[in-house]
């Protein structure tokens, strides 16, 4: 069973059944209804349950913490959050759903390229045949 210290192992998986609810979700969501209205009515939900757990976690009193460098990381993620989402949703609604979700998980080549020049994480032979795999699965789907 997962120890605490792999307890990110079940999180990651939770995250990616969650991820592919959403999609299948949003997939019905977006039907007679504009992709960026679909995507506000996503955000308000998202919204509640964020500010919802922290509150309940007793996490809120830690925003008194968070730095200027990280607020402004966090303001641009989320920018980057929303302008995915709106393209994802607007991809969403005219476009097959697996091509469109495959498309999409495609940005696990560009996170392991951009962790690599950024965050200068390591690029190993391994980490680069999985990009190889990927690139071509999302070709395969798509084609």
């Amino acid at each position: 069973m997962l120890e605490g210290r792999n307890l990110w192992i079940l999180f990651a998986l939770l995250s990616a059944f969650f991820a592919a609810l959403t999609t299948i979700l949003a997939k019905l969501g977006v039907q007679g209804v504009s992709s960026n209205v679909a995507t506000a009515v996503r955000t308000v939900v998202i919204l509640a349950i964020a500010w919802g757990w922290i509150a309940v976690t007793g996490e809120i009193s830690s925003l008194r913490t968070i730095s200027t460098t990280v607020l402004v990381f966090l303001v641009l993620s989320g920018v980057a959050t929303g302008l995915s989402w709106l393209f994802y949703f607007r991809a969403l609604q005219s476009g097959p759903t697996a091509v469109v979700a495959a498309i999409d998980k495609s940005s696990l080549v560009l996170v392991l390229l951009l962790s690599a020049l950024i965050l200068h994480e390591p690029l190993t032979w391994k980490t680069s045949i999985g990009i190889v795999l990927v690139v071509a699965g999302v070709l395969v789907t798509t084609l």
